[in-house]
């Protein structure tokens, strides 16, 4: 079979407070989610034989500890039929460890892609249900909408943000989240926000960024850098920083400016993600394939 290329968008979030520390271990949070016009693809080739095979290596990142082979696997497991292997491409554009949730989205698409492509059938609640099994923000990515979340990050509600444009900086520094989380100074019992005071602009604020700032210097220096130009946040629990801007060409002056011990991205947020649209162009090219084909 030929290649198919799906989309894995990068995501922010635009706040994130931590509520409580829960008596599991894991920690409740608050944030919003926006979702870019910008991000991986993943390319998937169904095999003659029941392997699934990485076809590319990814620097770092066994092929065990994989989650686009984790997700494949798993999915497989949901069906009692005999399956065809699938090789499986990643074209990496965001970064990893930036907070952007690039493994979470690659998994999140091989999950909607692969029910295409082996005809399961299975419903977007059925697949976010799995998704949360891999990781916490890939319920996010297999929904496909830009969102409120609350728990782990799994509960969602979706939101319709107004349009803007991003400069997202990554100063290429590694941040352990694991790490982050067992910090002492973490703020871990924030009072609870609610959307709309997010809406008025109330709530802008990432309970990881003054950890962030301390142990890393060049996360600093990236949001020192870019708060010259307005508002610097952290996104999620990674490296990478953003600007909200009101225009692409606001962002694309400032990314221009980026100096040389960073790298600057520009993007779009979009309150439903590109992987919807694709799952839609892929059955409209089954229902118009011909028959037997």
């Amino acid at each position: 079979m030929s290649w198919s290329n799906w989309p894995a968008p990068a995501k922010l979030n635009l706040f994130l407070h931590i509520t409580e520390q829960r008596a599991d271990g894991y920690h409740s949070l608050e944030t919003v989610f926006r979702l870019l016009d910008w991000g991986d693809t993943v390319h998937l080739r169904l095999r003659a034989d029941t392997d699934i095979q990485r076809a590319n290596d990814v620097p770092g990142v066994p092929s065990d500890d994989d989650l686009t082979m984790r997700a494949a696997h798993l999915l497989r497991r949901q069906s009692t039929q005999a399956l065809p292997g699938v090789d499986i491409v990643v074209d990496k554009r965001i970064p990893m460890g930036g907070g952007l949730g690039g493994g979470s989205s690659d998994a999140a698409t091989v999950l909607v892609a692969l029910n295409c492509l082996w005809q399961l059938g299975l419903d977007e609640d059925a697949l976010a249900a799995l998704g949360l099994q891999l990781g916490a923000d890939v319920p996010l990515f297999v929904r496909g909408r830009s969102a409120w979340a609350e728990g782990v990050g799994e509960q969602l509600t979706a939101l319709d943000l107004p349009p803007c444009s991003y400069v997202i900086l990554d100063p290429q520094a590694s941040v352990s989240t694991a790490e982050l989380f067992r910090a002492p100074e973490l703020t871990r019992h924030a009072t609870p926000a609610t959307i709309r005071a997010f809406l008025r602009g109330e709530v802008t604020d990432n309970a990881f960024a003054p950890v962030v700032r301390k142990r890393c210097p060049p996360v600093a220096a990236a949001m020192d850098w870019l708060g010259q130009f307005g508002s610097a946040r952290l996104s999620g629990s990674g490296g990478c920083v953003f600007l909200e801007t009101a225009t692409r060409a606001e962002a694309e002056r400032v990314a221009a400016q980026c100096p040389p011990a960073f790298t600057a991205f520009v993007a779009d947020g979009v309150n439903v993600s590109a992987l919807p649209a694709a799952v839609e162009k892929f059955g409209a090219s089954r229902d118009n394939a011909p028959a037997g084909a």
